[in-house]
């Protein structure tokens, strides 16, 4: 049976999950995912796993104020970088470690290469700087445009799209050099 909280939009979905458990653990459920990568890839995914509870019992916390003057996945995006930059401050980052493909088929030899390609990636990935590694993950990773990322992270529209165009430069030699071939 589907859940009539899947059809709402996010903004009734964060004003209805901040009283109703259901319609937060939809919530949840919808922007996990995006979250957790993003967390992954600024903090190890061993480390995700906990800014991920971190980021929603925040949220869970928060949502009564939530007035939606930012989207849903802007404010969690937020919370996600206070809650890395926290973890970051206490410790060095962690680089990612292999994830599995979601609803791909198995197959060994492909999936060794793809985990060896994400290990060299994640290296590659902690070698930026922080504001570099931040907004490249944010940009490829969890797809929001450059204006969305100014915003979030405070910084100028074309500051962002120069730590982007930097990160990526440097991601494509530090993968270059590592073997992986673009």
């Amino acid at each position: 049976m589907n859940d009539p909280h899947d059809t709402l939009s996010d903004l009734h979905l964060a004003r209805l999950a901040a009283r109703d458990e259901r319609a937060f653990e939809t919530l949840v459920r919808t922007h996990a995912p995006v979250v957790h990568r993003l967390a992954a890839s600024l903090v190890g995914p061993g480390a995700a796993d906990d800014i991920v509870q971190e980021v929603f019992i925040a949220a869970h916390k928060a949502l009564k104020g939530f007035r939606g003057e930012a989207s849903l996945s802007t404010w969690l995006h937020r919370i996600t970088l206070n809650a890395c930059h926290k973890a970051l401050g206490a410790r060095q980052a962690v680089p990612l470690e292999d994830t599995p493909e979601p609803h791909a088929p198995h197959d060994p030899a492909r999936a060794g290469e793809q985990a060896q390609v994400r290990e060299r990636l994640a290296r590659a990935l902690a070698q930026l700087p922080p504001d570099q590694r931040e907004a490249v993950a944010l940009r490829e990773l969890s797809g929001l445009d450059y204006a969305e990322i100014a915003a979030l992270t405070g910084a100028e529209l074309g500051t962002v799209k120069s730590r982007i165009n930097r990160g990526r430069a440097a991601l494509r030699a530090l993968l270059t050099r590592a073997g992986v071939t673009p």
